[in-house]
């Protein structure tokens, strides 16, 4: 065990993680110069097509190091976006050590600091690295005072490397190995394996990783889920190469996978402990704190009759994503589907992308919002989840909205912007603190419904990426909460009604008429687009008709028989408006969540 080093890398987005990591498995001659290609880890399209790492990655490394011992690495590479903290938390937990990297160009940025400090919650020994510092526009000496500004350490202590050439690679793997402590734990103890991922595979079931703190796990050993109570057997463990790689017994303080041919996703729980069913720990290892989900929105199979295999689909990619939450909902224009939480709107991006590519799942989403509270004039308390479920306002006396407490850390140039944002959304400055010289701590309390929909990508663009957020729920409060309802040719559509704030109501719904006139087809006969609370219309936009040139045939002659080819066009118009249906594309419904104020 004491050969062996677990250790992640943690960094704001485009910091140069996953490069860094290509560095490390080349140098270490981990992958053959045949399967060395830019961000190897990184194995879905989307991770390539878009530059970011959505799932953390876990790879083995073994490194000769000077003294003449080999060294085992379990490597595993994590996303920087916010959106996927929890991808980052969980695989914290299976390392004792983080490299910490920050690029000289653009020096640390509000990711680093949240990620730090999750890493410095899991008491993990700490290597700040300076990446890219071949670049022209480098400034080694102002981010090394940042970094030691920020954790203390000393000037020396700090690596230059530049995961683009590979230079400084050699001394990060010297730091990793001298400085990362190994990992404690007994081999003689029960069996203790934390659960820190799973994945989906359609000829082997699920496909567990852990991480072995105490005992050691063979083939064909009979094993227990803590949580859910269910005995296995073993068929294959093993260690993560670039693929898994099958081995007799996977020792303690390991990273590695089990496949026991589990179908049913339910069964598999990440943070869970796995143990020995004829040996079982006594003690469960403390899992993660559960998600918070920051924005909800509805997903729907375009196809009614393609649920089921929606639900499995879902089943199947929150095995692989355990920050994904839904339970299921109904709405008349689209049927049966789930209302699902997301930690942002990055993240429901990638999980509409996910869907559409690994499943084949062409789905709808609806528009993303909160739970509210109703009382009725009779006393009643009904739960509001979606617009469809609001009772008519007659009998309403009053709503309450979920308020939360809003903890935004920044650089002191960006409080005005901050504020400005803050206020304009019905905040409340509750604290200003300074925490460092650079860094400002603001306290808001906020309703969650202005949180749901743009604020995150707000806050970012205003601070330009300086800025870390959390928050955590306070209750309700009374609000003048009203339904807005999206007409089209006086037809309802319910999946882009909204509960919006009575003082926001008209500006939104004017924006969102304006849209779907951008992104509706036209078609033969003329569609009115219109906005409504209750029976008030408060925006209307209008798509002309096509027109079709009638009068072209006739040259010169008389007017009347002009006339009379319009007046047939016109009746025909009236007619088709009549039994025509106004189909709402998948960019409509997207593009809801997109609105700029």
């Amino acid at each position: 065990m004491k050969n062996i080093r677990n250790f992640c890398i943690i960094a704001h987005i485009d910091h140069g993680k996953s490069t860094l990591a290509d560095r490390l498995l080349q140098v270490t001659n981990t992958i053959s110069e045949r399967d060395m290609m830019d961000q190897v880890l990184d194995d879905m399209d989307l991770e390539r097509e878009k530059g970011i790492t959505i799932k953390s990655h876990a790879i083995q490394i073994n490194y000769n190091h000077t003294d003449g011992k080999e060294y085992t690495l379990n490597l595993i590479d994590t996303p920087g976006h916010v959106d996927f903290s929890y991808e980052v938390s969980r695989a914290l937990a299976a390392c004792e050590g983080a490299l910490l990297l920050v690029d000289a160009t653009q020096g640390i940025q509000a990711q680093t600091i949240s990620n730090l400090y999750l890493a410095i919650d899991n008491d993990l020994e700490i290597i700040p690295v300076i990446n890219k510092i071949d670049m022209d526009g480098a400034m080694i000496d102002e981010v090394t005072d940042q970094i030691v500004d920020l954790i203390g350490c000393k000037k020396e202590d700090i690596l230059l490397a530049s995961g683009r050439t590979g230079l400084g690679v050699d001394g990060i793997l010297k730091a990793i190995v001298e400085k990362i402590p190994p990992p404690e734990g007994n081999p003689d103890a029960p069996l203790q394996a934390l659960i820190f991922d799973s994945v989906f595979n359609s000829f082997r079931g699920i496909i567990v990783y852990y991480r072995i703190l105490n005992g050691s796990i063979k083939k064909f050993d009979k094993v227990k889920f803590v949580s859910t109570g269910q005995e296995y057997g073993a068929d294959e463990v093993g260690i993560l190469k670039l693929n898994m790689s099958p081995k007799e017994e996977v020792q303690c303080g390991d990273v590695g996978y089990i496949i026991t041919g589990i179908k049913n996703a339910k069964e598999v729980k990440v943070g869970d402990t796995i143990t020995l069913a004829n040996n079982p720990s006594p003690e469960l290892i403390k899992g993660f704190e559960e998600v918070k989900p920051m924005v909800f929105a509805g997903i729907f199979p375009v196809v009614t009759d393609d649920f089921e295999e929606l639900r499995e689909c879902m089943d199947k990619l929150q095995l692989n994503d355990a920050s994904l939450t839904y339970e299921l909902e109904t709405s008349q224009a689209l049927g049966f589907g789930f209302r699902c939480g997301f930690l942002g709107m990055l993240h429901m991006e990638i999980i509409q992308e996910r869907l559409e590519r690994e499943f084949d799942q062409t789905v709808i989403t609806t528009v993303p919002n909160v739970s509210f509270i109703s009382y009725s004039t009779k006393g009643e308390k009904i739960i509001v989840n979606n617009p469809t479920e609001m009772p008519d306002p007659v009998k309403i006396d009053r709503i309450e909205e979920p308020f939360i407490k809003a903890q935004i850390i920044t650089k002191p140039e960006y409080i005005g912007n901050i504020m400005t944002l803050c206020l304009g959304k019905r905040g409340i400055l509750l604290n200003q603190s300074y925490l460092t010289t650079t860094r400002v701590e603001l306290l808001f309390e906020m309703p969650l419904t202005e949180i749901v929909f743009d604020f995150y990508d707000k806050l970012k663009s205003q601070t330009r990426g300086y800025a870390s957020f959390d928050y955590h729920p306070i209750g309700y409060r009374d609000a003048d909460i009203v339904k807005m309802d999206i007409l089209l040719n006086g037809d309802k559509v319910d999946a882009l009604s909204a509960l919006i704030h009575r003082s926001r109501a008209t500006d939104f719904g004017r924006k969102l008429c304006e849209k779907l006139k951008e992104l509706l087809p036209r078609q033969q006969f003329q569609i009115a687009i219109q906005a409504a609370i209750g029976a008030k219309i408060i925006s209307r936009e209008t798509i002309s008709a096509l027109r079709k040139d009638v009068t072209a045939k006739c040259y010169g002659g008389d007017i009347s028989r002009k006339r009379k080819l319009l007046e047939k066009q016109k009746e025909g118009k009236k007619r088709m408006r009549q039994i025509g249906n106004v189909e709402v594309p998948q960019e409509a419904f997207l593009a809801v969540l997109k609105l700029e104020d």
